[in-house]
């Protein structure tokens, strides 16, 4: 099947991506705040938590899809979706209002970063021909 192990990851993280549009929403819902997130620092942190998974994770699926198009090995696919993964569980959780030093928001953000690398490398290396 054409991009399986893309498809595979991008079901993983659309669920994470909409658990975390679900929580800034609803706290939308139950504080009334319908645009940005008035005094509430707690809707500010899921607005980030939400906008920064929406920021890197589509970029990152669209670089996954044209290497698995170009065909890369399945074992880079993997290891990039779950590096990708396990950084958009982290980044979340470490991310508050009180610290910006979480080692999970260090985490999150350093595999995100990582994984995108692989995946502009390995584009990289096709484009060039060596893969």
């Amino acid at each position: 099947m054409p991009l399986a192990t893309t498809a595979l990851y991008a079901v993983i993280l659309t669920l994470i991506g909409s658990y975390l549009s679900f929580r800034a929403g609803s706290l939308r819902g139950k504080t009334g705040i319908s645009v940005f997130y008035g005094d509430n620092q707690q809707l500010a942190v899921e607005m980030r938590r939400h906008g920064n998974f929406v920021e890197y994770v589509p970029l990152a699926l669209i670089l996954m899809a044209i290497v698995e198009l170009n065909g890369i090995s399945t074992w880079v696919l993997h290891a990039a979706g779950l590096l990708l993964v396990v950084a958009r569980i982290a980044h979340p959780i470490g991310l508050d209002a009180e610290s910006v030093a979480n080692p999970l928001r260090g985490i999150g953000a350093g595999g995100t970063l990582l994984a995108s690398l692989v995946l502009v490398g390995a584009a990289g290396a096709q484009l060039l021909g060596f893969a």
